[in-house]
């Protein structure tokens, strides 16, 4: 084996190998510092994209809830004959709580 290790041709034949290894290396590191580099550019691009959606669905959906709330409310506060015992309850707590509110 020490004669094999000496020989002109097997060294440069593991010199060839070492430096197709070291070029493959070289290479992926720097393939992978591109596709880092375009990563981080896309999300740059898309970050904003997905906060002005997020933003917009969030909107969105307290409008309609709060919509539909008040609109169920107030529908149901008008189908309720207005002098009677539950609609003068209703003004008077309400009075009461905005009452309080104040006060706080």
């Amino acid at each position: 084996m020490e004669a094999a290790a000496g020989n002109p041709e097997e060294l440069g034949a593991k010199d060839s190998t070492m430096g197709s290894v070291a070029d493959a290396m070289r290479d992926a590191a720097a393939t992978a510092s591109e596709h880092a580099a375009k990563v981080k550019e896309a999300f740059s691009i898309a970050g904003p994209a997905a906060m002005k959606s997020l933003s917009k669905f969030s909107y969105t959906s307290a409008y309609v809830a709060s919509y539909g709330v008040t609109y169920a409310a107030v529908f149901l506060a008008n189908a309720i004959p207005s002098d009677n015992a539950i609609v003068r309850g209703f003004s008077d707590g309400a009075r009461a709580a905005l009452e309080a509110l104040e006060t706080k």
